[in-house]
C-alpha cells in the first residue's frame, strides 16, 4: 500500500505516546482515523490535535482493550461509520512491574499480558474478518525489542511482547498468499510516557530517546515498502544485531552488564555474583 489518502487507519492505544504520533501522521497522509483506548482524556486530546489538521471524520471509542467484546463493537462501529478498516495498528500496552520476576505478582503477569498480547489478538481478530472480505488491509503488530531478547526487571513485559512477535510471524504465514500485509513492529527506546513508575525513571532517561513522531514516520515508509520486520529506534540495530549474531550466554552478560546500573535492584537482595555477594538471595528469602 503506497497512497494513505482516505484510508481507514485504526489505532490502539492512540491516547498518547506513538499512538497519537500515528494518528496524527496518517491524518497528514489525508487518511481516516478510528482511534481507542482506555485514557478518556488522552483520547479527547488526540482527537482534538487530529481536527486541527483534517476535516475528515474520526470515529473514537473508550475502552479496555483486553476486553474482547469491546473490540467486536468497535469494530462494527468502524464499519458503520466508515465502511471498514484499511489499516490496523495494534498499539496499544502498558509497562510491567519493573521487578525481577521473584518479586513480580502474578496479577502483574497476567494484566500485562492481557493488555499487550490479547489487545493485539483482539484487535487482529475483530477487523480481520473485514480485511478478508475486501480482500484487502495492513495488519500493523507493535512488539518491541524486548520481544527479541529478555532484559531484567522485563519479565512480565518481555514475554507479552515474545507472544506478540509469535502471533504476528504465524499470522504471516496464514497470510502468506493473500494480498493484506502483515507487520511485526519492534520499537527501540520511544520516548514516551510508558515507564510511568518511579522505579522505571532512570531505565527510562537513559534508553528512551526516540521520537515518536520519527517511529510513525518510520512506520509509514516500512508500509508503503512492505517491509513484514520493522526494527527502529534507539537501541534497536544493536539489539538486532546482538540477537542474530550472538551466542546466548554471552548476549544475557551484555545486557546484564549494559543495563544493571538504571534498574532498580532493591528485590536483588542479593543473589551472590550479581552485586557485592554479602546478603542471602531473595529467591532463598522468598522460599521461607
Amino acid at each position: 500500500m503506497d497512497n494513505f489518502k482516505n484510508k481507514v487507519v485504526v489505532i490502539t492505544g492512540a491516547a498518547s505516546g506513538m499512538g497519537r504520533a500515528y494518528a496524527l501522521a496518517f491524518a497528514e497522509c489525508g487518511s481516516r482515523l478510528a482511534l481507542c483506548d482506555f485514557d478518556s482524556e488522552g483520547l479527547a486530546e488526540t482527537k482534538n490535535l487530529v481536527a486541527t489538521m483534517t476535516t475528515s471524520e474520526t470515529v473514537s471509542m473508550v475502552f479496555d482493550i483486553s476486553e474482547q467484546t469491546a473490540c467486536v463493537e468497535f469494530a462494527d462501529l468502524v464499519k458503520s461509520e466508515l465502511a471498514g478498516v484499511d489499516i490496523l495498528i495494534n498499539n496499544a500496552g502498558i509497562e510491567g512491574s519493573a521487578k525481577p520476576v521473584w518479586a513480580t505478582s502474578e496479577q502483574s503477569f497476567r494484566r500485562v499480558m492481557d493488555v499487550n498480547y490479547y489487545g493485539v489478538v483482539n484487535g487482529t481478530r475483530a477487523f480481520l474478518p473485514q480485511m478478508l472480505a475486501a480482500n484487502q488491509g495492513v495488519i500493523v503488530n507493535v512488539s518491541s525489542i524486548f520481544g527479541l531478547a529478555g532484559t531484567p526487571n522485563h519479565a512480565d513485559y518481555c514475554a507479552s511482547k515474545f507472544a506478540v512477535r509469535g502471533f504476528t510471524e504465524a499470522l504471516m504465514v496464514e497470510l502468506i498468499d493473500s494480498p493484506i500485509q502483515v507487520h511485526s513492529l519492534h520499537p527501540g527506546g520511544i520516548a514516551t510516557n510508558i515507564a510511568r513508575q518511579s522505579r522505571s525513571k532512570d531505565f527510562a532517561s537513559h534508553f528512551l530517546k526516540t521520537t515518536p513522531d520519527d517511529i510513525a514516520q518510520h512506520l509509514i515508509r516500512c508500509i508503503k515498502r512492505n517491509r513484514p520486520r520493522i526494527v527502529f529506534g534507539h537501541g534497536a540495530r544493536k539489539t538486532w544485531l546482538g540477537v542474530r549474531l550472538l551466542p546466548l550466554t554471552l548476549l544475557c552478560r551484555l545486557i546484564w552488564t549494559e543495563l544493571k546500573g538504571v534498574i532498580d535492584q532493591d528485590d536483588y537482595l542479593v543473589a551472590p555474583g550479581l552485586l557485592n555477594g554479602n546478603e542471602k538471595s531473595a529467591l532463598d528469602v522468598n522460599k521461607k
